[in-house]
């Protein structure tokens, strides 16, 4: 239930109109904060060692002119969400520009894929090697559900997380997506 995540960017922008908040960077704030709950997840898996990380370095999918990258955002849990939005702009920005260094796509821990804003519900996005996990996010949509024994109208977004299971068990993935729930809503 996206509800209190769309308020929260609504008050974002209100706050700070230099700042361009997205749902995109309340998600990777939250994601942050629950890998530092769910540091199994906030791995890499390499061939003669599983890499655990003390950051949440989060990637961004972009769609640029020169297709498909993922800058990182380092040290996301650290950050405010203003700081989070900032980040993302200005990788966003010089991805489209095509100006990002081969230093903003390393070290990332875990990756959001969101392509909510093509209209896209759901889907499963693939795995960043050597990332252990991903996150994809569709379009909120106005869906009835029942709150409190009553019908209301409330923007719903699906969120499907892929792991790599020779890196991360899948109980504790689904433990992490609930937390990322739990944030969330």
């Amino acid at each position: 239930d996206m509800t209190r995540a769309n308020e929260l960017v609504k008050r974002a922008r209100e706050f700070n109109p230099d700042v361009r908040t997205t749902l995109t960077d309340v998600l990777a704030k939250v994601c942050a904060q629950a890998l530092m709950r769910h540091r199994d997840v906030n791995v890499q898996y390499a061939e003669d060692a599983l890499l655990r990380f003390p950051t949440a370095n989060v990637g961004i999918a972009v769609t640029a002119p020169q297709g498909l990258v993922v800058p990182v955002l380092r040290s996301v849990e650290r950050l405010s969400l203003a700081e989070v939005s900032a980040a993302r702009a200005d990788a966003v920005g010089r991805a489209r520009d095509n100006k990002l260094t081969t230093q903003d796509f390393e070290g990332g821990t875990f990756t959001i894929s969101n392509l909510g804003m093509f209209g896209v519900e759901q889907f499963v996005a693939v795995i960043n090697p050597p990332q252990a996990a991903i996150l994809a996010t569709g379009a909120a949509v106005e869906t009835p559900v029942a709150v409190n024994g009553a019908v209301e109208i409330r923007p719903m977004m699906s969120m499907t997380l892929t792991v790599d299971h020779r890196a991360v068990d899948g109980a504790e993935g689904a433990d992490f997506i609930r937390t990322v729930k739990t944030f969330v809503e």
